[in-house]
């Protein structure tokens, strides 16, 4: 029987991943990313969650998040998140006119999910998370965020510092100041 871990919410930071159902690149094909960065300011508005590192990716996305207080619900966060992303892509395929993409995404529910009403499948059920204890961990995770869209089959830019959807020209040209870790996090 397979153990369902729940994320504590007294680790204040953490490393995050979540993937588009069948590694789809709908984040990329509905021009979704703004949907994440709009998950950004509601992590720290309502949660008080600062936004360490990122990036978005056609497919998935991978985020560095430092909660400045206790009390949240870490899967609520992102299971919810990850509902509402969802509405608005299917919204936005709907528009477009996209029936071949949508069929694809309903062809993807199973049937425990459509008696619970779901009607399409945006994300993968699971999310990765992990929490950062160490400035080690903290700067492998940063790396690999960074350079994840010029690793392997991505390519996404030139120099890894070009990609747009991520915080790496941040770190590596130091345009703004309050994305250096060390700033929110004392190891």
């Amino acid at each position: 029987m397979a153990i369902k871990l729940k994320h504590r919410d007294t680790y204040s930071t953490w490393f995050v991943t979540f993937t588009c159902a069948e590694w789809i690149p709908l984040f990329e094909i509905t021009n979704s990313y703004d949907l994440v960065y709009q998950w950004f300011g509601i992590l720290k508005e309502r949660y008080y969650a600062d936004t360490l590192a990122y990036v978005i990716m056609p497919n998935h996305l991978h985020v560095i998040f430092h909660f400045q207080k206790e009390g949240f619900n870490f899967n609520s966060i992102v299971g919810n998140s990850k509902r509402f992303m969802a509405y608005e892509i299917i919204n936005r395929l709907e528009g477009s006119g996209n029936t071949a993409l949508l069929q694809q995404l309903k062809n993807l529910v199973t049937i425990r999910e459509s008696k619970k009403g779901q009607l399409h499948k945006v994300f993968i059920d699971s999310f990765d998370a992990k929490p950062i204890f160490t400035q080690p961990f903290l700067m492998q995770k940063i790396n690999y965020i960074h350079l994840n869209p010029v690793s392997g089959k991505w390519m996404l830019a030139k120099d890894f510092t070009a990609y747009e959807h991520s915080s790496a020209s941040f770190y590596e040209l130091q345009l703004v100041q309050h994305f250096r870790p060390m700033h929110y996090m004392d190891f």
